[in-house]
């Protein structure tokens, strides 16, 4: 039964991501980036078109979560693209090679898409390494699975897990990306904030828990979970076979990882309390505690997204 609680009257459907020295928050009907430089607040608003508005088909259960996460990787590389654009040019690194042989080829905006859109694909190719590929070769090494089907299935769920924490565990010391989940931390925050009815300011925001229900890191436990569901009818031997069924089965298991992460955001009960307990306690790596400028820019972000019709951004 969904219900609200007292803790937290309402819930948002604004959500956000942390960027280099900024955040993006994106609300109902648009998204704003702001970013902190030398000379203050640097803002950029943009109206939202989602794929759904155009092809409604798209925006129905199962469907959506696949849709809605390649939106949001490609409009989060831009947004995280445009941040790092605004270090100063003596703090920046050399662009790589591939990215400075698109910039020789192509000019302007075609360039800049062409660098996010081989971002993004760089990305994705890199997760499904390491969490389909790698565990279903490792897993396929160890004498005696083979015909096991159930123990290899849960087995490889063991596996992508644990690549999971060693990951976000050997990430967790790069001095820059401390940072950077320190405004992930203040982005949290002023959710908090705002879905308490609170005045969005320092005061308010530094208070308020940095751990929140609805991250998107609770999101990639979910996935993990329900790999070993889905892929339980997967009764093959050879790995690279494994391997390719697993990645036809991947839109399934986002598209109900999607909508398990849509019930517990709506939902306060000992179910959905558990389903986002892991993805909360991961967040002590991912979030870190952020200071009073970091919360003023999360402030400022969330600001340019709230709907002026109240309460038309509810979960």
């Amino acid at each position: 039964m969904k219900r609200k609680t007292d803790d937290c009257p309402f819930r948002t459907t604004i959500g956000g991501q942390a960027l280099i020295e900024g955040i993006l928050m994106r609300g109902p009907k648009k998204q704003a980036v702001v970013c902190r430089t030398k000379d203050g607040l640097v803002e950029k608003t943009e109206e939202l078109r989602l794929v759904k508005d155009r092809h409604p088909m798209l925006g129905l259960p199962f469907l959506r979560g696949v849709v809605t996460l390649f939106d949001s990787l490609y409009k989060g590389m831009q947004a995280l693209t445009y941040s790092a654009s605004l270090v100063p040019l003596e703090e920046q690194g050399e662009p790589d090679k591939l990215d400075q042989w698109i910039e020789k080829h192509f000019e302007g905006e075609k360039a800049q898409k062409l660098i996010i859109s081989t971002a993004v694909v760089t990305g994705v190719a890199l997760s499904l390494f390491l969490f389909i590929f790698l565990p279903a070769f490792i897993v396929g090494l160890i004498p005696g699975l083979k015909m096991h089907y159930m123990a290899r299935n849960l087995s490889e769920g063991l596996c992508r897990i644990a690549i999971l924490l060693v990951y976000m565990r050997l990430v967790c010391e790069v001095s820059d990306v401390k940072r950077l989940f320190a405004y992930h931390g203040a982005e949290h925050k002023t959710i908090f904030c705002y879905e308490h009815g609170k005045p969005l300011t320092v005061e308010n925001v530094r208070p308020e828990s940095r751990f929140h229900p609805r991250c998107g890191t609770s999101f990639l436990l979910v996935v993990i979970v329900v790999s070993i569901l889905v892929n339980s009818v997967v009764r093959l031997d050879n790995s690279f076979a494994r391997m390719g069924c697993h990645l036809l089965l991947l839109p399934v298991v986002i598209g109900v990882s999607y909508e398990i992460n849509r019930w517990c955001g709506a939902h306060d009960n000992a179910l959905s309390a558990a389903l986002s307990a892991p993805g909360k306690w991961l967040q002590h790596w991912t979030t870190n505690e952020p200071d009073d400028s970091m919360i003023e820019c999360a402030i400022r972000a969330m600001e340019l997204v709230i709907p002026e019709e109240k309460g038309s951004d509810a979960w």
